[in-house]
């Protein structure tokens, strides 16, 4: 197994090489990048400049009469302007050139800095993480205890008046787009316009940080609730009905029959043989499943609750071409995604020791 882990490992960097040139490729042929975003911002509020020139707010340079239409927006502007803002955005080197540069520093793991809020990237994201960790993790492991039990018990009694009742109640949660459940549970019960009983912005509460241990938890659970909820229920209702139609097919294959012909019991049966095949199938849609409502499930949930993470910092920086936050952002979900793949291989053998990845050819 540990030869298996190892060439996996040694597969990430050409996976993740790959993914890196393939979006710098594209971005550089996507209209609106960040010299025209400045551009824009210079004629609209007089205050990009200062920042990437060092004047004051509001004090602009009187235009020359050449003009630039290298840029949208850079009509009527001084040239020179423009030059210094390629220059601070490091838009005046070759585009082959800074992709060296950025995959330089991303052997260092250093992301390089955003154009716009001039922080470092990995500051930003280890500002944001806490809060998508929290939804992704608990959303995640509170839709695998909801679903798997259910969908075993379903496939247990499949065409009862349970698995027809459970089914619909499954359904109708599919169904719900996740942020108009979002809005419902804001407007019943976050002061929209019936109850507040529960905040609708953060994850604590002001000056919670001197509160004892125990009000901080009952805290952070007050703040994540709602949340939480949305994302569960628009995430179990696939795993419910996985679960239970892994179980289906193999309930009804031979060596069931056979160990119920040999009169083993029924929960023998059940989580002795089946469970541990059926599960295969589970484990190997995890990583998908935690990824998805880490990084992209949870960006409207953080939009309406008011939360900043990383789904929504990743939002804002497409918008605004910041090109270092989306590269960064990219890096971090890409490299997580590809290492919990490894785990759910990992997790394959610790499930049914029969499998052998180093039989492998």
């Amino acid at each position: 197994m540990s030869a298996y882990l190892l060439r996996r490992l040694l597969l990430v960097i050409p996976t993740l090489l790959g993914i890196i040139i393939i979006n710098f490729a594209v971005i550089q042929f996507a209209p609106g990048g960040p010299v025209e975003q400045a551009l824009m911002e210079l004629r609209g509020e007089g205050q990009t400049l200062g920042r990437i020139t060092g004047e004051g707010p509001g004090e602009t340079r009187a235009p020359s009469t050449g003009e630039s239409g290298a840029y949208r927006g850079a009509r009527g502007l001084d040239p020179a302007i423009v030059r210094e803002i390629e220059r601070a955005f490091g838009f005046d080197k070759p585009a082959h050139v800074r992709f060296f540069e950025m995959l330089r520093g991303y052997l260092t793991f250093d992301l390089g800095r955003s154009l716009f809020s001039d922080r470092s990237v990995w500051a930003l994201l280890w500002d944001k993480l806490p809060v998508s960790i929290s939804l992704g993790l608990w959303s995640t492991l509170i839709i695998y205890v909801i679903s798997i039990p259910l969908g075993i018990l379903k496939a247990v009694h499949d065409g009862t008046r349970f698995d027809v009742w459970s089914s619909a109640a499954v359904l109708v949660g599919y169904a719900i787009p996740g942020f108009l459940f979002a809005i419902l549970l804001v407007v019943l019960f976050a002061g929209g316009t019936y109850l507040q009983w529960f905040p609708l912005r953060g994850l604590a509460s002001a000056g919670s940080e001197n509160w004892s241990l125990g009000w901080r938890m009952l805290d952070y659970a007050w703040h994540i609730a709602l949340p939480t909820l949305v994302l569960v229920i628009g995430g179990f209702a696939a795993l419910t009905m996985l679960t239970k139609n892994a179980f289906l097919d193999e309930i009804g294959k031979q060596y069931v029959l056979t160990a119920r012909a040999k009169g083993a019991a029924e929960s023998r049966v059940m989580f002795g043989h089946v469970f541990r095949n059926a599960m295969l199938l589970i484990i190997s849609g995890f990583p998908a499943a935690f990824i998805g409502v880490l990084f992209t499930g949870a960006l409207l949930v953080e939009i309406i609750f008011s939360l900043d993470g990383l789904g929504l910092l990743g939002f804002e920086a497409a918008l605004r071409r910041d090109y270092p936050v989306m590269f960064g952002t990219l890096y971090l979900f890409t490299l997580i995604g590809l290492l919990m793949q490894i785990v759910s291989d990992f997790t394959y053998t610790l499930v049914d020791p029969r499998i052998d990845f180093e039989g492998r050819r």
